[in-house]
């Protein structure tokens, strides 16, 4: 994983600072995620279904599912500040679901740094204007501004 100091990301507000690889949002993929929400709405779910009876031709992944992809797409694809223990999502100012993900589709997430500020604390508050891209669409599955915290490590006398 690639680090940045603080002026760096200062430096690089405004810019594009991290492209993820593609990921493949397979059948099984969404019903995993039907189980573990207790969402199993047919057009999720159901192919043969989905295919009679909506105009997507299939399945397609469940919103939530795109948007708790961000997860693993920031962490291949953004650097994270030198001296940071953790990251912490701090939520998001907005989310648009702007295409629906069929199943089998790939995915990728395209992220600008929007804004950073570093707090009196040492913690970093960075807002992130995010694209999940959808391979060989124009519009994007997902829009969103997606705030985190980057926590400082602790030193001895602070964990004491």
């Amino acid at each position: 994983m690639r680090t940045i100091g603080i002026d760096e990301a200062k430096a690089l507000v405004g810019e594009e600072i991290g492209l993820s690889n593609w990921r493949t949002v397979s059948q099984e993929m969404i019903n995993q995620f039907a189980a573990a929400t207790d969402d199993h709405q047919f057009i999720h779910t159901d192919p043969e279904r989905a295919a009679r009876e909506t105009p997507y031709g299939g399945t397609i992944a469940h919103g939530f599912l795109v948007l708790s992809l961000l997860s693993t797409l920031v962490f291949e694809a953004v650097p994270t500040l030198d001296g940071a223990a953790m990251g912490v999502n701090f939520g998001f100012d907005r989310i648009r679901f702007a295409t629906p993900v069929k199943a089998g589709a790939r995915i990728r997430g395209r992220f600008v740094l929007a804004h950073m500020k570093v707090r009196p604390s040492g913690i970093v508050e960075m807002h992130h204007d995010v694209a999940v891209e959808i391979e060989n669409s124009i519009k994007p599955a997902l829009t969103a501004r997606w705030l985190t915290l980057s926590m400082p490590e602790r030193s001895d006398e602070s964990a004491a």
